[in-house]
C-alpha cells in the first residue's frame, strides 16, 4: 500500500498548521503496515492559551462579518472537499486503516454538515419574535449571541466527519474554535481545517493542537466559552465536571453498547446484510455501531445462518480502493480490547459462528468480523462496549422480551429495528431508549440526518449535534423586550388598583383565543 499524496514532505507541510512550541513529538503509527507514518508535533498548555487568544480576537471580527459572508464561505469550503475527496480518502484510510468507502462516508458527512450549517444559520439564529406577556404595550424579540471560542475534543475512529459535526456549527454561529485532534487522526483533520482556510476562514479562528488528553484535553476545556467532547463516558464524565466547575456549557458524546431487534416478520437474507454492515462497517469502531442483535425464535435459525453467511464472506483488505468490504482495527490497543472481549466469551462458553481471530496475515491489527452467541452477563462483551467487530446475538420470543432486553443498558446512544412492516418497526421503535433509533437501517440514516439531532441518554451522553439544536449550542439566547409607550405599565399601588380588573380580564381574553 503506497500514496503519493501522504509523502513525508506532504505531512511535514501540513503538520506545521499544529498549534506547537514545545519541540516535543509522538510518533504515529500506520495501521496497515504497523510502521511508523510520521513523528506528530505535540502541544504545550502554553500553546493552548495562545491558540484560545488568537481565536478570541479572529472570532470578534468574524461573527461581527455577518450570516451572508459565513455561509459563502463555508459554502465554499464545502466544495473544495468535494474536490479534494481522494487526497482526503488517502489520508483517512491511510490514518485510521478504514476501507475506501467507509472513509468516502466520513467526507460526504462533513461535506453535508458543511452545506446543512452554512444554509441554516440564518433561519436558526436570525433572531425571532415572540409573544409579548403584554400585547400592545411590549414587544418581544429573542436574538442569538455566539458564544465567544469553542473547545472542541476529537477522537481517532472519525476525525473528519466528527471534527465538522461540532466545527462547522460553531463557525456558522459565529465563533472560534480551538480543538485538540487525536495523535491518530491529526493529519485529516489538517486536511479538512485547510479547506476551510482556504475558503476564507480565518487561520487563527480554527486552531487545532495535540498532545496527552489529560494535559492538553484539560487545557482546552478549561479554555472554552463551550465544550464539544466525543470519547468514552469515563472521560467524557469528567470533561463534564470539569466544564460545570467554571459552569461553562457542553455537550458529551459518549460511549455505547447499541443493540439491534429483529422481528420475525423480515426477509431473513435482507436482515443479514442490513445487520452485517451495521455490526461491521469501519470493523465496529463506530460508536453508533451495533454490538447486540435480538432476532425473535420464528426467524432465528434462517437469520443466524445467513448473517454468518454474509459475514464470512466480507472481504478484509488494505488498499486504497474500493474492493475491500473492511478493513483493519487502527492500533494495537483495539486489538488487544477486541482480543480480550472474544476471548473471555469463548472460555465462558459461548459459541463462535465467524470470525474470532486475528488476521495478521493481512496486517497487524486485521481481526476477523465475529459473531457469538450464548454470551451472558459473565462475559466482558455483555454490558462493557468492545468498540470493535464483535456482535452477540440472542433468540427471544417476543416484541415486549426485545425492548426489555434492547433497553437494559447503561448506554443510550443509537438503536435498531428490522422489520417487514414499517408500521411495526415505528412502533418498536418508539419504545426504545436511546438517542436515534433506525428502522430497517443499523445506523447510516440517523447519523446523516445533518437537520435531526443526533446524541444520546443515559450513560452514552448528552446535548445535541446537528440541526437546529446543533447551532444552538454556540449561541447564548438574549431576550430583548421593548415598551411600545402606548400605556404606562403600572408602578404604585393606586395604580394597580385601578388596573387589576382590566389586565385580569386580559387574561381571560388571551385563554379564550387560546394564546400563549
Amino acid at each position: 500500500m503506497t500514496s503519493a499524496t501522504l509523502e513525508l514532505p506532504f505531512i511535514a507541510e501540513l503538520a506545521r498548521d499544529i498549534r506547537s512550541t514545545s519541540g516535543d513529538t509522538a510518533t504515529v503509527i500506520a495501521p496497515f503496515t504497523g510502521q511508523p507514518l510520521h513523528a506528530l508535533p505535540l502541544s504545550s498548555p502554553q500553546d493552548v492559551a495562545d491558540a484560545y487568544a488568537r481565536a478570541r480576537l479572529a472570532q470578534i471580527g468574524w461573527a461581527r462579518a455577518g450570516f451572508a459572508h459565513r455561509r459563502a464561505v463555508l459554502l465554499k469550503a464545502h466544495d473544495l472537499l468535494l474536490s479534494r475527496r481522494e487526497s482526503l480518502l488517502d489520508t483517512l484510510q491511510t490514518e485510521t486503516g478504514k476501507t475506501r468507502g467507509q472513509a468516502f462516508e466520513e467526507v460526504f458527512q462533513a461535506a453535508g454538515v458543511t452545506r446543512y450549517n452554512a444554509l441554516a444559520a440564518r433561519r436558526v439564529l436570525g433572531g425571532e419574535r415572540r409573544r409579548s406577556g403584554l400585547p400592545v404595550l411590549v414587544t418581544t424579540r429573542v436574538r442569538y449571541r455566539p458564544k465567544g471560542v469553542a473547545g472542541v475534543i476529537t477522537p481517532w475512529n472519525f476525525p473528519l466527519s466528527l471534527a465538522a459535526m461540532d466545527v462547522v456549527p460553531a463557525l456558522a454561529a459565529g465563533c472560534g474554535v480551538v480543538q485538540k485532534a487525536d495523535n491518530q487522526g491529526a493529519l485529516s483533520i489538517l486536511m479538512l481545517r485547510r479547506a476551510f482556510i482556504d475558503a476564507g476562514v480565518p487561520a487563527d479562528l480554527w486552531a487545532v493542537v495535540t498532545g496527552p488528553g489529560p494535559e492538553i484535553g484539560s487545557a482546552v476545556t478549561s479554555g472554552a466559552d463551550y465544550v464539544c467532547f466525543t470519547g468514552s463516558t469515563p472521560t467524557g464524565i469528567r470533561v463534564g465536571e470539569q466544564a460545570a466547575s467554571t459552569l461553562t456549557g457542553a455537550s458529551l458524546e459518549l460511549g455505547g453498547k447499541n443493540p439491534m431487534i429483529v422481528l420475525d416478520d423480515v426477509d431473513p437474507h435482507r436482515a443479514a446484510a442490513q445487520a452485517a454492515y451495521a455490526c461491521f462497517s469501519s470493523l465496529g469502531q463506530l460508536c453508533v455501531s451495533i454490538e447486540r442483535i435480538y432476532v425473535q425464535r420464528a426467524v432465528a435459525d434462517r437469520f443466524l445462518q445467513e448473517f454468518t453467511t454474509v459475514t464470512r464472506a466480507l472481504l478484509l483488505g488494505s488498499g486504497l480502493d474500493y474492493r475491500a468490504d473492511v478493513g483493519s482495527l487502527t492500533s494495537q490497543d483495539q486489538l488487544d480490547r477486541v482480543t480480550t472481549h472474544v476471548q473471555d466469551a469463548v472460555s465462558h462458553g459461548a459459541p463462535v459462528h465467524a470470525g474470532g481471530r486475528g488476521r495478521p496475515d493481512l496486517g497487524p491489527y486485521f481481526f476477523e468480523p465475529t459473531i457469538l452467541t450464548g454470551v451472558t452477563p459473565a462475559m466482558l462483551c455483555f454490558a462493557d462496549e468492545t468498540f470493535g467487530p464483535v456482535v452477540s446475538v440472542s433468540v427471544v420470543d417476543t416484541e415486549q422480551e426485545a425492548i426489555l432486553a434492547a433497553n437494559d443498558s447503561a448506554y443510550g446512544l443509537n438503536a435498531a429495528v428490522l422489520s417487514g412492516s414499517a408500521r411495526r418497526g415505528l412502533r418498536v421503535a418508539g419504545a426504545l431508549e436511546a438517542g436515534s433509533v433506525n428502522v430497517n437501517e443499523g445506523y447510516r440514516g440517523s447519523f446523516s440526518a445533518v437537520d435531526a439531532p443526533m446524541g444520546g441518554i443515559k450513560g452514552s451522553g448528552l446535548g445535541r449535534r446537528n440541526g437546529p439544536e446543533g447551532l444552538k449550542r454556540f449561541v447564548d439566547p438574549v431576550t430583548i423586550s421593548l415598551a411600545t409607550g402606548v400605556l404606562r405599565l403600572p408602578g404604585t399601588g393606586t395604580e394597580f388598583a385601578r388596573l387589576v380588573g382590566p389586565m385580569a380580564l386580559l387574561a381571560r381574553t388571551l385563554k379564550a383565543a387560546r394564546r400563549r
